[in-house]
């Protein structure tokens, strides 16, 4: 793997930011204070091209809004999988850390990218 490969949510995501921000902007010239509320269509579009997971030859790094936490392989015990289908890292610590915008369904792509070092069980018959 040469260069990480990049978990991001869909740019289709952004759509909805856009119609957003356009019905933002007859309320956020309203009164002196109000421009503020643009503030929040340009946060959640941040927010959506930043948030994901970069899976790298030295590790996983996790993207949040505000910062990143790199967790190399030898730090990972295994994944542990929400009961609402989230995936969380779990390191030989025992913290966890959840990865944004991957779910149960995302297991076998984010095995394959792993280059081996996560394995997943095949599904029960």
């Amino acid at each position: 793997m040469d260069s990480p490969a990049r978990l991001r949510m869909n740019r289709t995501a952004l759509i909805p930011v856009g119609l957003l921000a356009l019905c933002v902007v007859p309320v956020a010239f309203a009164a002196s204070w109000t421009p503020v509320l643009l503030l929040i269509p340009l946060a959640v579009a941040v927010w959506v091209l930043r948030v994901g997971v970069d899976i790298a030859e030295d590790g996983l790094t996790v993207r949040s809004l505000a910062g990143e936490r790199r967790v190399p392989w030898s730090e990972l015990a295994g994944i542990r999988v929400a009961p609402r289908g989230e995936l969380w890292l779990v390191t030989t610590r025992g913290t966890e850390l959840r990865m944004p915008v991957m779910r149960a369904r995302d297991l076998p792509r984010l095995a394959a990218l792993s280059g081996g070092r996560i394995d997943v069980p095949p599904p029960p018959a």
